[in-house]
């Protein structure tokens, strides 16, 4: 199974429209552009993973297949240890690509090898349990009342916890919007906290504080992920354990001095940003040698969270399924739903993913054929 064609997509999803506020950036998206990675090889086979594409699909569809395409033309599959190597060589002398970029053609690798041994992709790394708790993570919201309405729909619907994005833009209103949603949900539905990076060293004090009182499971990323001088002091002060990584570029050799200095308490990573299942793998292992917590980070599309179920079934250390909230604004890329049922998604049973990609909603979606 040598690669003999790599495509690339460059596409728009109209039906997952995002008003500006909601990421924090004032930006109005008509839609979610993503890009899709097709890897054929020469026996026949193929496999397609979506990608993610910030603000222009066509703009990292061209750096993606510029660099890529050349760069695995001619691999054997099954050598993804060996291209993962020469990629952290190829890209420190050149290319220089977005951490998005690498990640889902080596999905596609793993989907091909899973599929010709004719094992679930989960099974195939190594399974570790058949199902995981699943939760949802808000998007920034409002005002007060929308945090509290969204957390009650949340435990509603039957998912098993709710991360708050706060706004960010004032420490008391994310207080207040943090005591608001523990009153809404009550004292023992599961609750986490991912302000993105707004806070200085005082004000992540202050928060973090408060949600030791109100009992949240960890605080995400309350400082910038580089921060390391001040991340590792919020994490001195803190009985909260202080959760980050996910946007660190070059996993897992950034997160190992985040764990061995005690930088951050845990550490995230994903498919999509964190150099694809390899990548999470990696970062996964170094977790665990430290004893330390590990979280799968959210990917936005639902293939790649397909994915991510995947590696939770072969992970273990990962307490839960991430997903953004609405559900149904995200869901979209497979022929059928993830399978969750009262807040539980169980591993797929079929080779490779388990659930097709829609095929016909990418052709729809599709801007350029790069």
């Amino acid at each position: 199974m040598r690669i003999s064609s790599l495509e690339i997509r460059a596409c728009r999803h109209a039906g997952a429209a995002i008003a500006g506020g909601t990421l924090r950036d004032g930006q109005e998206r008509a839609g979610l552009d993503y890009l899709v990675y097709t890897v054929r090889t020469d026996c026949g086979r193929e496999a397609s993973m979506f990608g993610f594409a910030g603000r222009s699909a066509l703009g990292a569809g061209h750096l993606v297949a510029a660099s890529l395409r050349p760069f695995f033309l001619g691999r054997h599959v099954l050598d993804r240890e060996a291209a993962w190597a020469d990629w952290r060589v190829a890209d420190r002398w050149w290319h220089h690509l977005p951490i998005y970029s690498y990640g889902p053609v080596d999905c596609c690798l793993w989907i091909l090898a899973a599929e010709a041994a004719g094992q679930p992709l989960w099974r195939y790394i190594g399974g570790a349990r058949d199902t995981v708790p699943v939760y949802a993570s808000s998007l920034v919201l409002p005002d007060v009342a929308a945090y509290m309405a969204e957390a009650r729909a949340v435990k509603g619907s039957g998912l098993r916890a709710y991360k708050v994005h706060p706004p960010g833009k004032s420490l008391a209103e994310d207080i207040e919007i943090h005591r608001a949603v523990r009153e809404a949900v009550g004292p023992d539905f599961p609750l986490m906290s991912d302000p993105v990076a707004p806070y200085t060293l005082d004000e992540a004090v202050r928060l973090g504080r408060e949600l030791e009182r109100l009992g949240y499971l960890w605080l995400e990323e309350p400082l910038p992920d580089e921060s390391f001088g001040a991340l590792r002091e919020l994490t001195r002060i803190l009985d909260i354990p202080v959760i980050g990584t996910e946007v660190l570029p070059k996993h897992p050799w950034s997160v190992a001095e985040c764990l061995a200095s005690r930088v951050v308490d845990g550490v995230r990573a994903d498919p999509s940003w964190s150099g694809g299942i390899t990548g999470t793998l990696k970062t996964a292992r170094l977790a665990e040698a430290f004893h330390a917590p590990f979280e799968l980070h959210a990917t936005i599309f639902q293939p790649l969270d397909l994915v991510n179920l995947h590696l939770n079934g072969a992970i273990g250390s990962s307490r839960y399924l991430e997903l953004l909230w609405p559900l149904d604004r995200f869901a979209f890329g497979l022929t059928a739903p993830l399978p969750i049922s009262d807040g539980i998604a169980r591993m797929p049973d079929g080779p490779g993913l388990g659930i097709p990609l829609d095929r016909d909603l990418i052709e729809n979606d599709t801007l350029e054929v790069l």
